[in-house]
């Protein structure tokens, strides 16, 4: 809030919105009901996804990783949100939650989470296509599509995934596809839900008839999510800018779908229609300003010695008080922002690396930061 402050600008609508993975999204809809309502004032929103995501010692630590994405929100943009096309899915699930105040680290019910998180698509995917099916008046597959992007915990969920909506729009008898997939795919159609969320032959026989597919419409979102690991609620969008980065030449009237999950749970479907933009809102420039390449090039690399030791550190200092960070900004790029102390109420301050080295100071205390 102290950047808006020293400028000046304290008519500020908006605040965090916190929901697990699927935090960014909610704070996307928000800001985008608000340009398209009344309320609308004339200038843009932004919506900042990030998180870092971290687990105790064990299989799952591995997948961790951390990211921040970015989005101006205004009229007029190359990236149009298709919203009459949304599909929700909401239950009431103890997934992957944090029970434990005092530790960052999740309880994760790994197997339910997955299984969650396919019956979530499935209910996502087929309220999208009763929607697009409305208003266009012809069946929605995913031949309608150019892109898909899914919130990606692990690259393997992602090709389920999309195997996943394939054996949907056979179930569905869409004409694409040919009789060699569906004689692969018949032996699992009488399988209820429950037995199809379970079923490793489905889910081998599904991801081979998708993977030509999936080469062409998915494979092009995973490079950050393979690069990074799970960004959590940045997830689902550093997978998009995955696209941009790789595509944005031939993106003009591109249809994108996307997938957002969030235990416990939350879910949405929704599309993106894109068009190339006017500089500096084009797509081109987008993709000269996110600078992928040089950012995941930029990346330091530590021992898996240095990042346990770093994580004890986090454990020791997560909501505690009255402790000073240390003051070596060697790997932080010009312009970050760091967490400089937390004094005895709890209160915390950060300060700015600067071009030249020299340090800035936010001004004030930043309270319930992170």
């Amino acid at each position: 809030m102290q950047i808006f402050e020293e400028c000046g600008n304290t008519d500020v609508e908006g605040v965090d919105s916190t929901n697990a993975c699927y935090g960014g999204t909610a704070a996307l809809f928000n800001c985008v009901n608000w340009v398209e309502s009344s309320c609308w004032d004339g200038r843009y929103g932004l919506v900042v996804c990030t998180d870092s995501a971290v687990y105790a010692e064990g299989p799952a630590r591995p997948t961790g990783g951390a990211a921040a994405i970015a989005m101006l929100i205004g009229p007029n943009a190359p990236i149009s949100l298709e919203s009459k096309y949304r599909g929700t899915h909401m239950s009431h699930v103890y997934d992957f939650y944090k029970p434990n105040l005092a530790s960052e680290y999740p309880v994760v019910d790994g197997k339910l989470s997955q299984t969650c998180y396919l019956m979530a698509l499935d209910s996502c995917y087929n309220r999208f296509c009763s929607k697009f099916e409305k208003f266009e008046g012809r069946m929605f597959s995913i031949v309608e599509a150019d892109y898909f992007v899914f919130h990606s915990p692990y690259n393997k969920l992602v090709q389920k995934s999309f195997a996943r909506l394939y054996f949907n729009d056979f179930k569905r008898n869409c004409s694409f596809i040919g009789k060699e997939a569906r004689d692969k795919l018949e032996p699992f159609s009488t399988l209820s839900g429950d037995e199809s969320y379970q079923s490793r032959d489905l889910e081998k026989a599904s991801q081979m008839v998708a993977k030509h597919l999936y080469d062409k419409k998915v494979q092009p979102s995973t490079l950050l999510p393979k690069q990074v690991g799970n960004m959590y609620t940045a997830s689902l969008y550093a997978a998009f800018a995955s696209v941009i980065h790789k595509k944005h030449n031939i993106l003009d009237g591109q249809r994108v779908v996307m997938f957002s999950y969030g235990s416990g749970l939350t879910s949405t479907m929704f599309s993106f229609k894109l068009n190339d933009g006017q500089h500096p809102f084009s797509l081109s420039n987008i993709a000269n300003v996110l600078d992928i390449p040089r950012k995941l090039e930029s990346r330091y690399e530590v021992s898996p010695e240095k990042f346990v030791e770093t994580l004890k550190l986090m454990e020791h200092r997560y909501g505690a008080k009255d402790f000073l960070t240390s003051k070596d900004t060697a790997l932080l790029s010009p312009g970050t922002f760091y967490l400089t102390h937390v004094d005895s109420m709890y209160r915390r301050y950060y300060a700015r690396k600067v071009d030249d080295g020299a340090v800035g100071c936010a001004n004030g205390p930043q309270v319930n930061g992170h």
